[in-house]
């Protein structure tokens, strides 16, 4: 099968250095295409770019795309040995819109991305010139998912057990499966994810060491941070929920009617706190938005930044 980044991107797959929240080097992959204004694509948790693959071509036309895996996803570095610290990726990902644009971006964030994307709009304003956020878990309760959950509850060694033995290498048709079942739930027509879709999907998982055990990481440090929500101690999310009305940039939430991980009411609450901002929900559309409903997500993109005079 032809390699994703080299069939999708004129260059294939870059790598970009940078110090991460440690101050250690870290590889980071990415793509680009397109010529304008930056336009940056942030994937969820157990995602990698290849979930933004209905929207790269469609938003080049426009913009400069750039699309990139957060450190410990896809074919970034997984810096096996290192525990991460909460609220690393905010850090790190501001540190890759420096080093890769001159201007303010457009930032695009799915899911957990959308909250990194929330906090580094708080934090570091002038990196973002608009703002696109999709399903963002802002006013999340639990952990969504029974997977998610399980990973979250795993002692951490266990996990990294099964990494460096490949045991998602040496059973990948099953693990392939479990996690193809997994992802049709969040579509709202299940039967668009192709078998070519789940070979990509799944790959990073079943072909790079440490995949499994770095988002079991980032589930758990998840979970505490729900957890100390729910007893009123110092936590991100509380710390992002009560700084929603310092994002000044305009910002366009995006939310699929049918997402039963975070419902359609969460969009309103967080279109309420955001002072420019517009909200649209997504019909027939589940909580996977970029797969799921990635025409009328980029047409509502398009139009967004046609509207706020960006490109």
């Amino acid at each position: 099968m032809k390699d994703w980044w080299q069939a999708t991107f004129p260059k294939g797959r870059q790598s970009l250095t940078i110090s991460d929240v440690k101050g250690y080097p870290v590889q980071i992959a990415y793509g680009e295409k397109g010529t304008g204004k930056p336009l940056i694509l942030l994937h969820g948790v157990g995602s990698w770019s290849y979930n933004w693959r209905y929207s790269i071509a469609p938003l080049s036309k426009h913009f400069r795309v750039i699309c990139f895996d957060a450190k410990g996803y896809g074919f970034s570095e997984k810096a096996l040995y290192r525990r991460e610290d909460k609220g690393h990726q905010v850090i790190e990902f501001q540190r890759i819109i420096q080093a890769l644009c001159d201007e303010p971006a457009v930032v695009v964030a799915e899911s957990m991305g959308a909250l990194v994307a929330l906090a580094i709009a708080q934090e570091s304003p002038h990196l973002i010139g608009r703002l696109v956020v999709v399903n963002a878990p802002i006013f999340a309760e639990r952990l969504p998912h029974w997977a998610m959950w399980l990973l979250a509850q795993m002692p951490l060694e266990i996990m990294q057990t099964i990494d460096s033995l490949r045991l998602a290498y040496l059973f990948a048709p099953v693990f392939r499966e479990i996690m193809a079942t997994e992802r049709r739930k969040v579509l709202f027509d299940p039967s668009i994810l192709t078998q070519e879709d789940v070979y990509w999907i799944t790959y990073p998982f079943i072909e790079l060491p440490g995949a499994i055990a770095k988002v079991a990481e980032e589930l758990q440090i998840a979970a505490r941070e729900i957890e100390n929500l729910q007893a009123n101690k110092p936590n991100m999310l509380t710390k992002i929920q009560n700084n929603l009305s310092a994002i000044k940039c305009p910002t366009l939430i995006l939310w699929g009617k049918q997402d039963s991980w975070f419902p359609p009411s969460h969009g309103e609450k967080l279109h309420q706190h955001i002072p420019n901002s517009k909200l649209q929900i997504l019909s027939n559309c589940c909580h996977d938005a970029s797969t799921g409903a990635f025409e009328v997500l980029n047409a509502a993109i398009l139009e967004f930044l046609r509207d706020t005079d960006f490109g």
